[in-house]
């Protein structure tokens, strides 16, 4: 096969990947990841299960790869934020007040979303745990810049990162912050932020 012949089948391929991606993705949410299965998918696209088979060898295939364009989005916008021209302090409060209202209006707001997240939560820790410490490695970056301007005392800067994403798992976490929404005995966003920030000074 020639070069050009190769791209152009790679480009077809992937158009594939992400037309099978974007309905099973919109089949989760509808319906739930239970309740869904390949032959839905399938349906909805107006192919054969065997076709999707040829994409993705099972239903978990295609659920693994669902969350890791969530993953993905959490990434950026960790990224971006990360990167910001501001203050040390201010990026790891938007940060964390970000992933918060993403985490309390995408994934606990649409439950079907949440169903896809627990269930990776449950199926793929080794994956999920490899994107948290992507995120304390960005971090880590933003408390080393705090030190150096200042903001921050002494400190080695990736310990700092994982124990600033300790201390706030509980906004960030899907199930922790399903659990906590209701009660009245835990503390508000902003001063659980403050309490972690206050640790790094």
């Amino acid at each position: 096969m020639s070069e050009a012949a190769t791209i152009v089948a790679d480009a077809a391929r992937q158009e594939n990947v992400t037309r099978i991606l974007d309905c099973a993705e919109r089949l989760f949410r509808h319906y739930g990841y239970g309740k869904t299965n390949v032959a839905d998918i399938a349906r909805e696209l107006g192919m054969s299960p065997a076709n999707i088979y040829r994409f993705f060898a099972s239903k978990l295939e295609i659920q693994q790869a669902v969350c890791g364009r969530i993953r993905g989005a959490i990434y950026k916008m960790a990224y971006d934020i990360a990167h910001l021209p501001i203050s040390a302090e201010e990026r790891l409060r938007r940060y964390i007040h970000a992933q918060y209202k993403m985490t309390t209006e995408v994934m606990l707001d649409e439950q079907k979303v949440h169903e896809i997240v627990v269930v990776a939560l449950e199926r793929d820790w080794g994956v999920i745990d490899k994107h948290v410490d992507s995120i304390h490695d960005l971090f880590a970056d933003v408390i080393r810049d705090g030190i150096e301007a200042g903001e921050f005392r002494e400190q080695d800067p990736v310990i700092a990162s994982r124990c600033f994403g300790a201390s706030t798992v509980i906004l960030c976490h899907p199930q922790m912050v399903a659990q906590c929404l209701a009660k009245t005995n835990r503390a508000m966003p902003d001063d659980l932020i403050d309490y972690a920030i206050r640790a790094l000074k």
